[in-house]
């Protein structure tokens, strides 16, 4: 029987060879080539917003100036294929001006078309703020991280649960020649140990079965146990609360993507901003 998961990369695979036909791989490398200079992601999130008050690891990324304020990934999301519509009548562009106001360190932004997202959403966010843009797709192949930069990402997210090693590390070595920072998403602890040995700098846990949809917040607890790695730590999937922030960051998170909570309900700056004033003037415990 096929996964969620499996069904959406088959799709993709046939999206992927359509907008070859449109667009060619020589003139996305050359639209990539264009593009505006990365900014930095992973250091939007280590600048001052860790409100821990104990050195945890990774320890070169909780040395530096730290404040009261989680570092929030918040998240351009229509849809989910497991819940139907979030926020009906969505313009990419406004949420993201009110992600930033709230206190936002850096924006992710859904682009595959199950999400009903697009690669136009990425570039409409690109031109409205200034903090760093995640793309966030089921990338498996250069054209769409020469596409993703084209676009004007700053970071790209790659899921270990559909591809191979080495698939991995060449997606991931051609995103730094680019100047892209790489997201690399782990679920299980196979795939943790996948992202470890690769070395790189930033490792997403998500807490939802990209095969089942399946979301447990345990399992960022559960991967974390014992880690004393020097990767940044991205909690991804099922954060709705201040107590969800909190839990997880007391298991080693470093920052943490939300997307659902924040959208239901149509009021994203709002619900972002309860989440960020909960840390305010809290003291060096807590």
């Amino acid at each position: 029987m096929s996964s969620i998961l499996d069904e959406i990369y088959a799709a993709k695979r046939l999206e992927v060879r359509a907008r070859r036909q449109i667009v060619s791989p020589v003139a996305i490398v050359a639209e990539a080539g264009r593009a505006p200079k990365p900014r930095d992601f992973i250091g939007a999130l280590r600048s001052p917003r860790d409100f821990n008050s104990e050195l945890r690891t990774p320890r070169d990324f909780n040395s530096e100036l730290r404040s009261r304020r989680p570092a929030i990934i918040a998240e351009i999301k229509r849809a989910s294929p497991s819940k139907g519509d979030i926020m009906p009548g969505l313009d990419p562009a406004t949420v993201a001006r009110e992600y930033v106001e709230a206190g936002a360190a850096a924006i992710s932004v859904l682009t595959d078309r199950h999400f009903k997202g697009s690669l136009d959403d990425l570039r409409a966010v690109r031109a409205a703020v200034e903090v760093p843009i995640l793309r966030k797709d089921f990338i498996f192949e250069p054209y769409q991280v020469y596409e993703a930069r084209a676009a004007g990402a700053d970071c790209i997210l790659l899921i270990i649960a559909m591809l191979k090693e080495g698939e991995l590390r060449s997606l991931c070595a051609l995103a730094r020649e680019l100047g892209m920072a790489t997201l690399v998403e782990a679920h299980n602890e196979h795939e943790f140990g996948v992202a470890e040995k690769i070395g790189t700098g930033l490792i997403g846990i998500n807490n939802r079965d990209l095969h089942t949809f399946v979301t447990e917040i345990a399992v960022t607890e559960r991967l974390l146990d014992g880690y004393r790695g020097d990767a940044a730590i991205v909690a991804e999937s099922g954060i709705d609360t201040v107590a969800d922030i909190r839990r997880l960051d007391k298991a080693g998170a470093r920052a943490f993507l939300i997307g659902e909570s924040l959208l239901r309900g149509g009021t994203p700056r709002e619900k972002l901003g309860e989440l960020m004033k909960a840390f305010e003037g809290e003291g060096a415990h807590k």
